[in-house]
């Protein structure tokens, strides 16, 4: 039985209403292509502040991105508000492709990734030599993470006059990292922000750390135009206390790079890194896996590069130096 008859007009069909008095959903976005590009400098509460051709505009994310996030370092397209004046907001329409991502998890058995920063291609893992003590575990976790995200790592060890930094420079000298090492007069005196300076030039460089180690200290002397809060190490516990609450990318002062303050962290999970990723940065070791049984973990009785580093093809220090970066997922951080 036909409702309507056979050939109804318009004013014979009945039509639903829009109850919520909206335009029909489509799956046609906008494209944006006028809209303008910015660096992420920081988010706070869903807020994000852009530099955008100079100016600092603080923008939201559009509906249309649904669950993909922004973080500190991504190139972002922007449309709305672009004056940064006074209680105005802009969108944040697209997120550009990434060249780099820098992820840590809460622990070895959280499966949820947290994004640290984006865009950036090194890695500065900053580092007290005493008050408080050093852990060599968390300085492995980060060199994995790096090695991962394909970031250059930098050594930052502080509070030399504190603590001889020989071991630690021993300890990490096989993998090839290049170490600075300061002290609290050359904090004060300016020689060391000249002496990282140096190795920031041109690049966007990610501060990693737990606190109290002097991180935001540092950060401070190269940027000092732009001074954050800074904490004293807790005489009880031995930990620092938290002043950097989020992440924050600033310029170096001549346009000579960028430098991103992270806040302090006590662990750095890997649950997300695949372990076969991280013998790409021994390019020494690397050749010698060819005769590796499948799903070699290069940590077994059958691994080929026991033989490789015994024809002399590589440094066994190389092949130790590997082996304890792909076993932090095994200990524990505070070991």
């Amino acid at each position: 039985m036909r409702r309507y008859g056979k050939n109804p007009d318009e004013d014979d069909v009945r039509v639903r209403p829009n109850r919520k008095g909206n335009r029909p959903r489509t799956n046609i976005r906008p494209k944006h292509e006028d809209a303008a590009e910015g660096l992420v400098l920081t988010v706070d509460r869903g807020r994000l502040t852009c530099l955008i051709e100079g100016r600092t505009v603080t923008a939201m994310k559009a509906r249309e991105l649904g669950r993909k996030s922004a973080v500190v370092g991504d190139r972002v397209a922007v449309v709305g508000d672009l004056s940064g004046a006074k209680d105005t907001l802009a969108r944040i329409v697209r997120v550009e492709p990434r060249t780099s991502t820098l992820r840590r998890t809460a622990d070895d058995d959280d499966p949820y990734e947290r994004v640290v920063v984006a865009n950036a291609d090194q890695l500065a893992i900053v580092t007290a030599l005493a008050d408080p003590e050093p852990r060599p575990r968390l300085i492995d976790r980060c060199l994995v993470a790096a090695y991962d995200a394909g970031l250059d790592p930098l050594l930052v060890l502080t509070k030399s006059d504190l603590a001889s930094a020989d071991a630690l420079l021993e300890s990490y000298g096989t993998l090839g990292v290049p170490a600075i090492v300061t002290n609290r007069d050359e904090l004060a005196d300016g020689s060391a922000a000249e002496q990282v300076r140096e190795t920031l030039k041109g690049r966007m460089t990610a501060f990693v750390g737990h606190s109290g180690v002097g991180k935001t200290t540092l950060v401070n002397a190269l940027v000092p135009e732009r001074r954050r809060a800074t904490g004293n190490v807790n005489a009880v516990t031995g930990r620092g206390r938290h002043t950097t609450t989020s992440a924050l990318a600033l310029p170096l002062p001549g346009d000579a790079g960028w430098v991103i303050d992270t806040p302090g962290v006590r662990s750095f999970g890997l649950a997300h890194i695949d372990p076969s990723r991280v013998i790409h940065a021994f390019p020494d070791l690397e050749p010698g896996t060819v005769d590796c049984p499948r799903a070699c973990s290069h940590d077994e009785q059958d691994c080929a590069l026991d033989q490789w580093v015994a024809d002399g093809h590589a440094d066994p220090a190389r092949l130790h130096s590997l082996r304890r970066l792909l076993s932090t997922r095994e200990r524990r951080e505070g070991d």
